[in-house]
């Protein structure tokens, strides 16, 4: 079981609820050595790898929206798995219907979507997936309490997140 020390969490927890999840975040990542493969995705188990795919979603949308997320190799993380679900399972609704409602975009033009592109041309899609915006807007509107939401939800359930030790 991935291990966070109790102190690590006080001081992150009285930074912000995003540093909370961070604390947690960070661990998985160091323990994949920051890659998503079929080699590191078994060393997390369910809840953590639904813990990891919101700080991603939340740090790639932050930045550069759905079209930076997809482009950036995450799209089927968040969108071939069972995470919107788990969004929901954990208090996170109107999320949830969020990510259904991109993975309806995402699937129609998911070959499109992820091919290779150059700078500027990745710019360009920005033009051409306008109907991100709206969900981005929402989200940005949404963020601070789905991530506290989360926060809190992880606070209850500890033991499914990582082992706390003294």
């Amino acid at each position: 079981m991935i291990e966070v020390t109790d102190s690590a969490l006080q001081v992150a927890a009285s930074e912000g609820m995003d540093e909370f999840i961070q604390v947690f975040t960070d661990k998985y990542k160091e323990v994949t050595g920051g890659e998503l493969t079929a080699a590191t995705m078994p060393l997390l188990t369910g809840e953590q790898h639904s813990l990891l795919a919101y700080q991603i979603f939340r740090d790639e949308i932050m930045v550069g929206g759905f079209c930076q997320l997809i482009q950036n190799g995450y799209g089927g993380y968040i969108f071939d798995n069972p995470f919107a679900k788990v969004m929901r399972l954990w208090g996170a609704e109107d999320f949830s219907k969020l990510i259904y409602k991109a993975k309806k975009i995402y699937d129609a033009n998911r070959s499109d979507l992820e091919k290779e592109r150059t700078d500027d041309e990745f710019m360009a899609m920005y033009e051409q997936y306008e109907v991100f915006d709206d969900l981005e807007e929402e989200y940005l509107d949404m963020e601070e309490l789905v991530t506290a939401s989360l926060a809190s939800y992880v606070d209850e359930h500890l033991e499914l997140f990582a082992k706390i030790i003294k």
